[in-house]
């Protein structure tokens, strides 16, 4: 099993979480956060005033899925979130060991 964690920006969430139900990817968590990486400072207008966003707002979206299914995932994800500009995000993958249902006891992917 692999957790597939991408930072994304908040308007393309819908796309991406559409796209992802419609590969069977029903599974996410979804987290409001705020971060920077390369470029830690952006202007931005705003009702005619000139601002610094030095912590943009992006959505943290989190889902673990089999090893068969990943790079499909990832291109999914790639392609819905990308906007050409600067600050699209980030994707990470990481490898879990075990999941394990509370309810009913399941584990592995069956758990998931």
């Amino acid at each position: 099993m692999i957790r597939v964690v991408a930072y994304i920006r908040p308007h393309k969430l819908d796309e991406v979480k559409t796209a992802l139900g419609e590969r069977g990817i029903t599974g996410l968590t979804v987290t409001e956060v705020r971060g920077c990486g390369a470029s830690a400072e952006t202007t931005e207008w705003f009702l005619g005033e000139e601002y610094v966003v030095s912590l943009p707002a992006r959505i943290k979206l989190e889902a673990v899925v089999d090893d068969s299914v990943v790079e499909e995932v990832v291109d999914c994800i790639v392609a819905k979130a990308r906007t050409g500009r600067p600050g699209d995000g980030k994707l990470f993958l990481y490898e879990e060991e075990d999941a394990i249902r509370i309810r009913t006891g399941e584990r592995g992917l069956a758990a998931v």
